[in-house]
């Protein structure tokens, strides 16, 4: 009992906050634009499938919480479906259905009868609310907590490393990579990390003179508390780690939202760079992770958080402090899918909004049709991929195969 407890404090209370909170937030952003428009809205659901919680507004709309916590959706009056996908055989019929029940002058609500740039701006608002989300989550950490930097001072260089080989000396201090400013250590480590066998061109200062150098990272397989075994590149540096090497700095309000936009962006442009490398061929797909994958991070730095607390209280903003990190970085990562141009995503709309906006006329019907089906499928075939690689990180395939061996 105390294990199913812990369980679900460590594990699916945080999964289910942060995943509701990026999801609404996602959501908000598509309902507000919609609303900007003077869109006629049905529903506005947190999750898929049967309603645990359902309410209906004095405009209209119906606010629910559903079983199935994997996603959300805002349904427009008019729409068959929770993807907004329009039928368009029957787009005629319901223009004349709206001007029988409400007049010529309600066929200018409904979302698909609105100026194309208006659907676009509606699609598009989920993902941008997300990045929003991001830099104001990053911000306002960097605001309340400050940030403690370890500055990218090597402190030893493992003999025949990639370091030792191209020159680089303990004392030395990495201050740009690929022309990227290294504030600390876990810059250079983000770069490093994601590159094996891709050059780097490091800019080094040594006793007030800057060296050039470039190095490729090494591949090797490590283990991290949170993501658990990986292959990452590596250098073979180790930096500077005694107390008086932290530095801890504070920041104004402007300063927290600079940095928490620097952030957001890094973390996208990491995500691009290494789904780019992905598609390539040149790293491992099973990295990836789904549901599963989240939970268990947000439960593991749940649950790092909470060692060492004194108190309830300092267990609660030490926790609350991780989740704030991981629900930013999870915001970025779900504006960047929703992003990509597959049908049933925003993406897939604003393609189909794109070519609409240059012809004149909307992709043919079937086009469409055929082009959401192969979409789903490349979408649920992806979130499969994802579950697998999280069923093989937590050897449930292992566990399963030695009841039958």
């Amino acid at each position: 009992m105390l294990s199913f407890l812990q369980n679900t404090v460590f594990f699916v209370l945080p999964y289910l906050l942060v995943l509701g909170l990026v999801i609404t937030v996602h959501e908000l952003g598509h309902f507000a634009a919609a609303k900007l428009f003077g869109t006629a809205i049905d529903r506005f659901s947190i999750g898929f499938g049967r309603a645990i919680f359902s309410r209906r507004d004095r405009s209209g709309v119906e606010w629910r919480v559903s079983w199935i916590p994997f996603g959300g959706y805002v349904r427009f009056a008019g729409d068959d479906n929770v993807a907004s996908v329009p039928d368009t055989d029957d787009l005629d019929a319901l223009r004349r259905d709206v001007v029988a029940l409400e007049g010529e002058g309600a066929v200018k609500r409904y979302f698909h009868f609105k100026p194309v740039w208006q659907r676009a701006i509606i699609a598009a608002a989920g993902p941008m609310a997300n990045f929003a989300l991001a830099i104001l989550l990053f911000s306002g950490f960097l605001l309340v907590f400050g940030s403690h930097i370890l500055p990218a001072k090597i402190f030893s260089v493992q003999p025949g490393s990639v370091a030792e080989a191209v020159g680089i000396r303990a004392g030395d201090v990495v201050v740009e990579a690929n022309g990227r400013k290294i504030h600390d250590f876990a810059d250079l480590q983000e770069i490093v990390q994601l590159r094996a066998g891709v050059p780097i061109a490091l800019m080094i200062r040594r006793g007030g003179q800057d060296i050039h150098v470039t190095a490729t990272p090494r591949s090797q397989v490590v283990h991290d508390p949170i993501v658990g075994t990986q292959k990452v590149g590596i250098l073979g540096i180790t930096p500077a780690q005694s107390r008086a090497d932290y530095e801890v700095v504070r920041y104004n309000p402007a300063q927290a939202l600079a940095g928490g936009t620097r952030r957001t962006w890094n973390v996208l442009s990491t995500t691009v760079y290494y789904l780019g490398r992905m598609v390539r061929g040149e790293v491992s797909a099973d990295t990836l992770r789904g549901p599963l994958g989240i939970a268990t991070v947000t439960g593991k730095v749940a649950q790092l958080g909470a060692q060492g607390a004194t108190s309830i209280p300092a267990m609660l903003v030490a926790v609350g402090a991780n989740l704030i990190q991981v629900a930013g970085l999870v915001s970025v990562s779900l504006g960047f899918m929703n992003l990509m141009p597959l049908p049933v995503l925003d993406g897939g709309h604003l393609l189909f909004y794109a070519y609409e906006a240059v012809a004149r006329r909307p992709l043919a019907a079937k086009v469409q049709a055929v082009g959401y089906r192969v979409g789903l499928a490349l979408v649920l075939g992806l979130m499969l991929f994802a579950t697998v690689n999280d069923l093989q990180r937590l050897r449930v395939f292992n566990f399963l195969g030695g009841l039958f061996s």
